[in-house]
């Protein structure tokens, strides 16, 4: 069942991006679909962890949400780099952090990665190591929303 929606999703939104409709076309869609489901299929045996997040508003109301941030760090950075007032002091520090499944991890690490200015260079058990344009930025992390927000949706 569970391999069932996932072609369903997976071919939905091929024809959402696709939007041709000739026969060639949703001929390769349909083996694209079948292909990546054998896979999933393939590495959820191997690793004998089956992918169990939940798509819900939450998970929509996060990405909503780091969207607006990626949009303000990007403001941000530009401002930054034209305004001499506002000089790059890069910094390279360690983040404690509390979110303990793998799914979270890479959700928390990833988002940090796609709001200009920061980059996640190592993920740890219990930290990452952060480089930042600024120590500005290092402290909005250190602040926990990003990582409160993450917990909240409970993957």
């Amino acid at each position: 069942m569970r391999l069932l929606f996932i072609s369903g999703l997976l071919a939905a939104f091929w024809l959402l991006l696709s939007g041709h409709y000739v026969p060639l076309i949703l001929a390769l869609g349909a083996v694209s679909v079948v292909l990546v489901t054998w896979f999933v299929n393939r590495m959820d045996k191997v690793d004998g962890e089956p992918l169990s997040m939940r798509l819900g508003f939450g998970l929509v109301g996060y990405l909503a949400w780091l969207m607006w941030q990626v949009v303000l760090s990007n403001v941000t950075l530009a401002r930054r780099i034209w305004d001499p007032r506002l000089p790059i002091r890069p910094t390279w520090q360690r983040l404690d952090t509390s979110v303990s499944t793998p799914l979270e991890k890479t959700l928390y690490a990833n988002s940090i990665t796609l709001t200009p200015g920061t980059l996640t260079t190592d993920v740890k058990r219990d930290h990452f190591m952060i480089h930042s344009l600024s120590p500005e930025g290092m402290e909005d992390l250190r602040q926990g929303e990003m990582e409160g927000r993450i917990r909240r949706l409970r993957i």
